[in-house]
């Protein structure tokens, strides 16, 4: 009898355990614990470290500000130029959000919905398209550009940003139109919607975690990106924030206060736009890693 119920028990917790893992164990909260920590701690840093002046962080660098001066951030704003780089930024982001969803949304409704030839061989093209390192792309893509004319200019910057995120956008949201049910399009297409139609009132609505999560992916990429804007811009008043704080971090290398008051500035807006979608971001990343 005793063995019936230790066997009833042990049957009770594997049960209640989350399939795949370890579950909800000691062992399971202390690894979280390390790996939050291990992100979270630089930044706290970065974050008490604006507060300070030059003084306090060579003598006490890990250390708790004697007090919360605010000045750091307005020196910072205003010799660092940061309204003009964050009105870059923000065109780039934009359109790279934009052109991504159009582009990589068509592609992917393309190859979810439609008979297309060689469809396996376009995803297998994708792929490929992805591991290979961005770096070897720069010196034919400047000449190139040097040729059409859109050298340091931003629209030249938000192709470039387009086409390195629509094959990942591509085949993210081909898995969120693949689980749509087909039975939806044949309806529509029975009550005389056209394909535009179908894609726009039937498809779209049902989609717009795949593409909330496309243009989270591509804006966070274009705000941070910093190799092709210092190779492409040339103009200082074209440059993002990123490029931005590079040059003001290499022209005030002595003030650490406002170099970190800088970083602070710039990381701002991504720890608040990530804690305002990190549940839509990340069921829509668990979404796409469970269809088709």
């Amino acid at each position: 009898m005793s063995t019936l119920a230790f066997r009833a028990r042990r049957r009770t917790r594997t049960e209640e355990r989350p399939p795949g893992g370890l579950g909800r164990t000691p062992y399971s909260y202390l690894v979280l614990t390390v790996l939050g920590l291990f992100a979270f701690l630089p930044v706290l840093v970065l974050i008490v470290n604006a507060f300070k002046t030059s003084l306090e962080i060579g003598t006490n660098p890990l250390g708790l500000p004697s007090s919360l001066d605010l000045s750091n951030f307005a020196e910072a704003w205003r010799k660092g130029n940061m309204a003009r780089g964050f009105a870059n930024t923000a065109v780039l982001v934009l359109g790279t959000i934009v052109g991504t969803w159009l582009f990589a949304g068509t592609a992917a409704y393309s190859l979810a919905r439609l008979n297309l030839p060689l469809k396996r061989a376009i995803e297998n093209y994708l792929f490929v398209i992805i591991s290979l390192p961005v770096q070897m792309f720069i010196v034919p893509l400047f000449f190139l550009w040097v040729k059409l004319g859109l050298i340091n200019t931003l629209v030249g910057l938000v192709v470039i940003y387009v086409a390195l995120n629509t094959p990942f956008s591509v085949l993210l949201l081909r898995t969120f139109l693949v689980g749509i049910p087909r039975e939806l399009d044949e309806a529509a297409r029975i009550d005389g919607a056209n394909e535009w139609q179908v894609a726009t009132r039937v498809i779209l609505p049902l989609s717009w975690p795949g593409f909330a999560t496309v243009g989270l992916v591509a804006g966070l990429g274009a705000y941070s990106e910093l190799l092709f804007a210092v190779t492409f811009l040339i103009d200082v008043e074209k440059m993002p924030v990123a490029t931005s704080f590079l040059q003001f971090s290499q022209g005030f290398t002595q003030l650490y206060n406002l170099v970190n008051a800088a970083g602070v500035i710039i990381v701002i807006p991504l720890i608040v736009l990530f804690l305002l979608m990190q549940r839509r971001f990340i069921a829509g990343l668990a979404a796409s890693g469970t269809k088709g």
